[in-house]
């Protein structure tokens, strides 16, 4: 089974169900579906309740920063108890975008991760041209807690980001044709800490590139991903799933209640 560790089907043009059962065709049984604010958060959850494939994460993506209030903390840490939310985010720091001062975005990455402990799920991160402070605060706050670096950026920092043994998650970028530092990552990172995802819609792999990208074509970067570690993609497969239910231990609690693989929505 494939799994999508990091979408956005809200985000997606075509309706979701849609792109659920063609994710199921291409043999993607579980898709996590990403938080970026209140509203969208809450649209993650109805995802999860509406399509046994999808799970939610929930939380305010550092382009959001600014406009979390103490209220909305509080409606997102009532979402975090929801059965199928399995992890905070994604938080952290865009300094690309800069939509919000540094401080702020600091602030509201540092109330996610104190969620995170409290609620005992591991915290989704997002970071763009921030590297050093991301790891900063990681390493100040979130000792002992999972940490979900998505849509994998940091290939220069990836020893140290072993060390701390913070799960990875490459999207379709890797599978660009100039993306040789992601493709040397994505070959060394040990097996244990290795995830695949889309962030769709956008990064479509090769051979799709420049196209909208949908949960479905994350097969493409399972296959590319293989080739550089010399397995076949379905050892690869088995092993993101073994890690995907390590990093988010409320995902393996839901899959052990039901037996055989996700049913198929129509």
């Amino acid at each position: 089974m494939l799994i999508d560790c990091h979408t956005h089907l809200d985000h997606c043009r075509e309706d979701p169900a849609a792109l659920v059962n063609e994710a199921w065709e291409a043999g993607v049984g579980l898709i996590i579906q990403a938080g970026i604010d209140l509203e969208r958060s809450l649209h993650s959850v109805r995802l999860a309740e509406r399509f046994p494939e999808v799970f939610a994460t929930v939380g305010f993506h550092p382009q959001e920063a600014g406009l979390l209030t103490d209220q909305l903390m509080l409606d997102i840490a009532e979402l975090a108890a929801h059965p199928r939310v399995i992890a905070v985010g994604e938080t952290g720091l865009d300094f690309y975008h800069d939509n919000w001062p540094h401080d702020v975005q600091k602030r509201v990455f540092i109330r996610h991760i104190e969620l995170a402990r409290q609620t005992g799920l591991p915290v989704v991160i997002h970071t763009r041209d921030a590297a050093d402070d991301t790891l900063e605060i990681l390493a100040d706050h979130a000792t002992g807690l999972t940490v979900i670096l998505h849509c994998f950026s940091l290939s220069h920092m990836l020893e140290e980001i072993i060390d701390r043994s913070y799960y990875v998650s490459f999207a379709g970028n890797v599978t660009y044709a100039k993306a040789l530092d992601l493709q040397a990552a994505a070959a060394n990172v040990p097996d244990h800490l290795l995830l695949l995802e889309t962030d769709a819609p956008w990064l479509a792999p090769v051979p799709l590139r420049g196209r909208h990208n949908r949960p479905a074509l994350v097969a493409h970067t399972y296959e590319f991903v293989a080739g550089l570690r010399q397995v076949s993609a379905e050892q690869l497969a088995a092993q993101v799933e073994l890690n995907a239910r390590r990093a988010f231990p409320r995902l393996a609690e839901r899959l052990a209640e039901r037996s055989g693989r996700p049913r198929r929505r129509q």
